[in-house]
């Protein structure tokens, strides 16, 4: 035999909140596997793969490009050889001493200089050209994965479905716990989780392939953060303004202020308002805030 009880007048224990969140991981652990394994069994698109000739010309783009660092640090090495052997020949000039060794050894540093710096903008040439080709191969790609096969849709189709039976059916789930003042309301609240958690991938695995959420920078977060802190506080405010003045009617208080009401009076002591008001249906007088009324039993 079961209970009924106001969910919102029951706290939750530790442990309760606790198995709570091992459901919710659990529940999620299920709907990941159905969400990676949709891919699998519908099979894979080929468009989000490059062929051999794009990966060996994108390759070839990232090889050029580690060879101008390459070329870089040898130009940067033949330049301080350089200075340096001027700056011996040079103090060797100020003593008086023999300079022909050093001379020798300033021509040697400004030819492997001027060579060094030669073979830099050799390999500055190539990778750019190796970019150039890179850049049509990653446009060819590009173009591939705009033009999506059935595939694709039937996957993010499905998935969608997912999505949505799990947050329709967990919302479903808290409304019916909430209505039947179950105990185990707590356990819904990790279905939703569970379900929120999901739609969030979802949402974030699909938007990304439209929108470069790096590129766009901090604004998006910030107004997308922003909307949906609002949406959620108007659906909360609707929320206690629906649950609250009855859960105070049943308490014996006012439902505009929580005060503790007295029956000879029909305002409340707390803040002067009407608690008591005629019925709409019998004009009888009616607990404002009362679901019911007491007399004719409208709504």
């Amino acid at each position: 035999m079961s209970t009924r009880v106001d969910p919102e007048d029951v706290e939750a224990t530790r442990s309760e909140k606790v198995l709570a969140v091992v459901l919710a991981v659990f529940l999620l652990i299920g709907t990941s596997w159905f969400y990676v394994k949709v891919a699998d069994w519908v099979g894979e698109t080929p468009s989000y793969a490059y062929t051999a000739a794009e990966q060996r010309t994108l390759d070839r783009a990232s090889e050029a490009q580690d060879e101008v660092y390459d070329a870089e640090s040898r130009r940067d090495d033949a330049r301080t050889e350089l200075d340096l052997a001027r700056d011996r020949l040079t103090l060797a000039l100020d003593q008086g001493r023999a300079t022909d060794r050093l001379e020798a050894a300033l021509d040697r540093a400004e030819a492997t200089y001027r060579s060094e710096r030669g073979k830099l903008q050799e390999a500055r040439a190539t990778a750019d050209a190796a970019q150039e080709k890179a850049d049509a191969a990653q446009r060819s790609f590009d173009r591939r994965a705009d033009g999506r096969d059935d595939r694709y849709w039937l996957v993010a189709g499905l998935r969608l479905l997912l999505v949505a039976a799990l947050v329709g059916g967990s919302l479903r789930l808290l409304t019916v716990q909430r209505a039947r003042g179950s105990r185990y309301l707590t356990l819904g609240f990790s279905a939703v989780a569970a379900a929120t958690l999901t739609a969030v991938w979802f949402a974030g695995d699909y938007v990304t392939d439209y929108i470069d959420v790096v590129e766009l920078g901090p604004i998006v977060l910030s107004v997308l953060g922003a909307a949906a802190t609002v949406v959620a506080f108007v659906a909360l405010q609707r929320y206690l303004a629906r649950r609250v003045p009855r859960r105070r009617v049943r308490k014996g208080e006012c439902p505009f202020c929580g005060f503790p009401v007295r029956e000879e009076g029909p305002h409340c002591e707390g803040c002067g308002r009407d608690v008591v008001a005629e019925c709409g249906s019998c004009s009888r007088p009616r607990r404002v805030g009362a679901p019911h009324c007491a007399t004719c039993g409208a709504d």
